[in-house]
């Protein structure tokens, strides 16, 4: 596993003032009075997202001013690129596998547009083999972490060769001016960027304890749910698309996900010991807490199993496809092997869950 984030730090004050410039004290259609109540609930929302602090691609004075969408993807493909390579390298020398044993990169991102994808140029870049397989993921959002995980264990075990799966998103850079939704709001309160990267191979290249034991993929379509989240495109661009039934959905599907996810493997649920789950927000992860361990500690105690996930939220923001790998980075690094079973599992468009289970 590895991580990399831009270098630009924004604080969640930061980020709130931002959105107050635009949705509070701009002027033009949509804009309402500084002291709408329907717009001090909104601005509250970034009180009470459970974020402290994020990293994005641009600065923010980048950011206030208007772009056209040729020159965010420009914008998304110099850094996404360079994100992507960090994270890639350093999974690669974590995991002690040469670029040239590479049979195939699997590359989730859906921030950015990109033919030839972005994983033609990670290939050069990390110098894999040029034989290697692309397995490029776009329009996954959120979930593309998980499904990058489960399609890559399809591909290690076909291969009989290690995959490296990257996950890149630059949310942020999506922003778009014209946009007075509270979707748009809430994208502001949430939203980070950054990349992850891991290492998915089977035996001899994998030998416990290096890693975690990938048991079974998992992936879950929710019939007639895709207005519930995704990409709107307009002039400016792509436009976020959220509906505040998601931590519902959530909240209704996430055990009968964790049983469905847990026979796969040959499991009974109560065997899932270990929750590394995409933060999606403060809302979404107190629907996990309520679905999947209702006999949960205090949230962020050593017994939380979603402590991890929340401690990504608060010092990243939800960075769509590759949050889920910053949570399972923490939990591999602060928890000992011990054999116990558990699931790796996103929630995105859709509406969709995708992920593997583990035993670690």
């Amino acid at each position: 596993m590895a991580t990399a984030s831009p270098e630009h730090e924004v604080s969640q004050a930061q980020a709130k003032a931002f959105a107050r410039s635009f949705f509070v004290d701009g002027e033009g259609p949509g804009h309402e009075r500084q002291d709408s109540p329907a717009l001090a609930r909104a601005l509250s929302s970034f009180d009470n997202a459970g974020i402290a602090t994020r990293q994005i691609a641009q600065p923010i004075a980048w950011l206030q001013a208007r772009h056209d969408f040729p020159t965010k993807n420009a914008a998304y493909l110099e850094a996404a690129r360079e994100l992507s390579r960090r994270a890639g390298a350093e999974a690669l020398r974590r995991a002690g596998v040469e670029p040239r044993e590479i049979g195939a990169v699997v590359f989730a991102s859906s921030t950015g547009i990109a033919t030839p994808s972005l994983d033609a140029r990670l290939v050069q870049d990390l110098d894999l083999p040029r034989s290697c397989a692309r397995v490029p993921l776009w329009g996954l959002g959120c979930a593309g972490g998980g499904a990058g995980v489960g399609r890559a264990m399809a591909l290690a075990r076909g291969l009989g060769e290690p995959v490296l799966v990257v996950a890149c998103e630059l949310c942020t850079l999506t922003f778009v001016h014209g946009d007075r939704r509270k979707a748009n709001l809430i994208a502001v309160a949430l939203f980070g960027d950054g990349a992850a990267a891991t290492v998915v191979a089977p035996e001899p290249w994998w030998t416990p304890p290096r890693g975690p034991e990938l048991l079974s993929p998992y992936a879950r379509l929710l019939d007639d749910t895709e207005d519930v989240m995704g990409w709107d495109l307009e002039g400016e661009g792509l436009r976020v698309r959220f509906s505040p039934v998601i931590p519902a959905l959530t909240r209704e599907h996430a055990q009968a996900m964790a049983r469905e996810a847990a026979a796969t493997a040959g499991l009974a649920p109560e065997d899932l010991r270990h929750f590394v789950v995409h933060p999606g927000g403060r809302k979404v992860l107190e629907a996990y807490r309520g679905a999947l361990t209702p006999a949960a500690a205090e949230p962020g105690a050593e017994d939380d199993p979603l402590r991890h996930a929340a401690a990504v939220l608060r010092d990243h923001g939800n960075m769509s496809s590759p949050t889920v790998l910053f949570v399972l980075e923490r939990f591999l690094d602060a928890t000992p092997a011990s054999g116990e079973a558990g699931l790796l599992l996103a929630l995105g468009p859709g509406f969709c869950a995708e992920g593997a289970v583990l035993r670690w």
